[in-house]
């Protein structure tokens, strides 16, 4: 049944006026009568008495009518009660997220975003499963990848993930810096397991083997990039997650045409034809703190 067609029998039984009804819901009074009389088809019932006076209800129109009204005044006014747009963020955000991601980004980009928004709380889970965001009830989930496809997502990419060569100073004095490509082939190398062990060399179209003699290899980034920064050997790590590094004197880059472009970072939420403030505001403060050049994510 169309809920606004007992929005039109109501109108007409509380005024008593096909002509009334028909002015206070901006329709045309035929529209009105239409409708009353596709009510009545539907419930096969008789609801109004017309006469050239006046408007009467009939036994099963006022039983109706008094069992509807109710209903539709309270559903009135919880629609009014329902900000036109929520301005302000506020209420629990779920994110999720790899571990690594959050321990080397994610910290600064809550901190900031509950300063931001005091109305706002966060509840974080670091995991390196792939969580359903539906079935689980999470708000956001950042996500590292090629390209993430699934309908029932919707999935905003934020900044590229570029691979680069690093190295620690104590490696570099005991073995040296190399120059060329064929010299990688004589240096230790700390392998990331879920990274690449090819390298893109400027332009060029096939990637050049870069693996050398893997003295450790393991699945955890963060351990990765502290075993290079011990002077196990060259690594090839995310560029976010060295520069830090480098920037504090503890990781030197090597040989910098090489990198590659491992994916990018992206926000992924549910589909939602209305998304809460809570969500976007995370969102944009995602994409202003890691997609600018300069930012945490940055690449340049």
């Amino acid at each position: 049944m169309d809920l606004n067609l007992l929005t039109v029998f109501e109108a007409v039984a509380r005024s008593r006026s096909f002509s009334a009804a028909a002015k206070e819901l901006g329709l045309p009074k035929s529209s009105v009568s239409r409708g009353v009389a596709r009510l009545e088809g539907e419930l096969g019932a008789q609801l109004l008495l017309r006469t050239t006076r006046q408007v009467a209800l009939t036994t099963a129109g006022t039983a109706l009518y008094d069992r509807a009204a109710p209903l539709l005044r309270s559903v009135q006014a919880a629609l009014g009660e329902v900000p036109a747009q929520e301005e302000e963020p506020r209420g629990l955000l779920r994110v999720t997220a790899p571990v690594d991601l959050g321990v080397l980004f994610l910290a600064q980009v809550v901190t900031r975003y509950t300063a931001r928004y005091p109305s706002v709380s966060v509840d974080l889970h670091l995991t390196g499963r792939v969580v359903d965001l539906v079935a689980e009830r999470f708000d956001v989930a950042l996500r590292v990848g090629a390209r993430l496809q699934d309908s029932t997502l919707v999935v905003r990419k934020v900044a590229p993930i570029v691979l680069r060569l690093f190295a620690s100073p104590l490696y570099v004095a005991r073995r040296g810096t190399p120059r060329a490509d064929a010299e990688l082939a004589t240096h230790d190398r700390v392998v990331f397991r879920g990274g690449a062990e090819k390298l893109r060399i400027g332009g060029a179209r096939e990637p050049a083997d870069a693996s050398g003699r893997a003295r450790i290899v393991c699945d955890d980034l963060l351990f990765a990039r502290d075993a290079v920064r011990a002077g196990a050997g060259i690594g090839l790590l995310p560029s976010f997650v060295a520069e830090p590094d480098v920037v504090a004197g503890r990781l030197v880059r090597i040989l910098p045409r090489h990198e590659r472009l491992a994916g990018a970072l992206h926000v992924v939420t549910p589909a939602a034809k209305h998304v809460p403030r809570k969500v976007s505001a995370f969102r944009d403060l995602v994409v202003e703190l890691a997609g600018a050049p300069s930012g945490l994510l940055g690449a340049g």
